[in-house]
Parts: C-alpha cells; sequence; structure tokens
C-alpha cells in the first residue's frame, strides 16, 4: 500500500490566503497527497477569559485577536477548496467544535481528522461521519480504545503531542504494537524536525503519515519550529516513497549486477 502523505499547515499559514497557497504548492511539489487545515468556532472553543489574556501579535493585544486572526472564513475556505483542485492535491481539516463539523461538511473532504486533544471529547466523534482519522497523542491505551469504539475503522495515528518532540519520546515501537491491537490502519504524526523519524515509522508499518509545514522555521509562530521546510519534506517524501523499493521481497537472491563483481573477485 503506497504511504499517504499528509502536509499540515495548522496555524502556518498565519491567516493569509496566499501564504496557504505557497504551502499548497510546497505540498504539491514534494508529492504529498493532501494538506490538513484546522477549523475552530473560536468562541465556542476558548472561553471569554482566555481571549481576553493579553497577547501581542500582528493582529492585536489579545489571545482573542490571535485566534481570530489566523482563522479562516467561508470564502477562504472555497478559495483553498478550488486551489488545491486545481494543483490536484486533496484537502481536509480538523474541526475543534461542533460548529465546524457543520461548516465543514458543506466541503467534499476525503477524510474527516480529530485532532489528539479531541480524543476524549465524545460528542464530536459521534458526530463524524465518515473516513475519520484519530490522532493519539496525550492519550491512554483506555482513551483510545473508547474512542475507537464511537468511531467507524478509524486510522490510528500514534502521536506525541510536544512541539517539536524529542527524540527519546517518539517510541516508534508503538506503531507495529498497535496495529495488532488495534486491528486497523495505523499511521504516524510528526511534530519533530527531522526527516528520519516518518521514514522510520513507514518501515514500522505506518499507512499514512502527517507532518507540519512551514516555508521558513524563522517565521512567525507558535508551530515553525516543530515543521519541515521545503528541503526537507521532498526529501523526507523521496525516502518515504523509496521505502518499499529498499525492502524488496524478502527473499535472498544472487542479482544479475552482481555476477561480474563474482566473477573477478571470488576465488
Amino acid at each position: 500500500m503506497k504511504t499517504y502523505i499528509i502536509s499540515e499547515l495548522g496555524i502556518n499559514h498565519q491567516g493569509d490566503i496566499n501564504i496557504a497557497k505557497k504551502l499548497i504548492d510546497m505540498a504539491v511539489f514534494a508529492g504529498c497527497d493532501a494538506v490538513k487545515f484546522q477549523k475552530r468556532t473560536i468562541d465556542d472553543v476558548y472561553t471569554k477569559e482566555e481571549l481576553e489574556k493579553p497577547r501581542e501579535s500582528v493582529f492585536g493585544a489579545t489571545n482573542g485577536d490571535l485566534k481570530r486572526g489566523l482563522e479562516f472564513g467561508l470564502e477562504e475556505y472555497k478559495e483553498i477548496d478550488k486551489y488545491c483542485k486545481e494543483r490536484g492535491i486533496e484537502w481536509f481539516a480538523s474541526p475543534w467544535d461542533l460548529k465546524s463539523v457543520d461548516f465543514l461538511e458543506q466541503f467534499d473532504m476525503p477524510y474527516w481528522k480529530v485532532a489528539s486533544a479531541l480524543l476524549t471529547n465524545d460528542e464530536l466523534l459521534k458526530r463524524l461521519k465518515g473516513k475519520v482519522i484519530l490522532s493519539t497523542g496525550m492519550s491512554t491505551i483506555k482513551q483510545i480504545d473508547h474512542a475507537i469504539s464511537l468511531l467507524d475503522d478509524p486510522i490510528v495515528l500514534h502521536c506525541t503531542s510536544t512541539y517539536p518532540s524529542k527524540l527519546e519520546e517518539l517510541n516508534l515501537d508503538v506503531i507495529p504494537w498497535l496495529k495488532e491491537r488495534c486491528g486497523c490502519r495505523i499511521g504516524y504524526s510528526g511534530h519533530g524536525t527531522g526527516i528520519v523519524e516518518p521514514v522510520i515509522a513507514v518501515v514500522k508499518g505506518a499507512t499514512m503519515v502527517e507532518v507540519h509545514i512551514t516555508l521558513d522555521r524563522a517565521m512567525w509562530g507558535s508551530d515553525q519550529s516543530a515543521s519541515l521546510e521545503p528541503a526537507g519534506l521532498n526529501k523526507m517524501v523521496r525516502d518515504i516513497r523509496n521505502v518499499p523499493i529498499v525492502l524488496g521481497d524478502g527473499i535472498k537472491k544472487v542479482y544479475d549486477s552482481e555476477l561480474p563483481i563474482m566473477k573477478k573477485l571470488r576465488k
């Protein structure tokens, strides 16, 4: 099975549709299968107190100014939908609340994505109809089992919810264990800065990989440091596509290309 590779734009588009398009172009050029966004109804997801907290940004002086400035609305998503169709790449999003589910239902998305933070939100999980991708960061196996029981054959992504994640906390050997235990497709959602971790995840059995992407890690934003820049994304996709070629068929053989070397060197 070909690995399905997702480029997570998250908030790295900075609320700018032109940056979002550049990130989509970046994913297309690298050979990714999809780009992913996040959708929030700000006043439902965050409390009034949280939104009123002081937080300086290019959008204003409060946390609410920042959250609202980063959020795309209907016109932007129509433009995203149109642009992705023109560029030949799929897109979908993580809804963070029920109104966002209603909003996203007007688009023909191939998947719903459940963020790790929402794995325990039963009301949201029960609302999702169709193919669901479930991230499992900061979740116990009991919580994961319960979430899976509410969904119809989800794709489960192993994940560590730190930005960026420490190598010693990635624990990629969980992937084959989850595959055997859960009996469903298993993938990997990475928040690292390297390209080797997603490749190892594929070797371990992940059939879907999600990574955050950025035009430049020096850009403003809290997720930039846990994202891959264009060169890194290109190399990661290349290496993931080469995994089945490198693994081969598992049958030991002597290749025709080895025969001249054998004739020359073997005594």
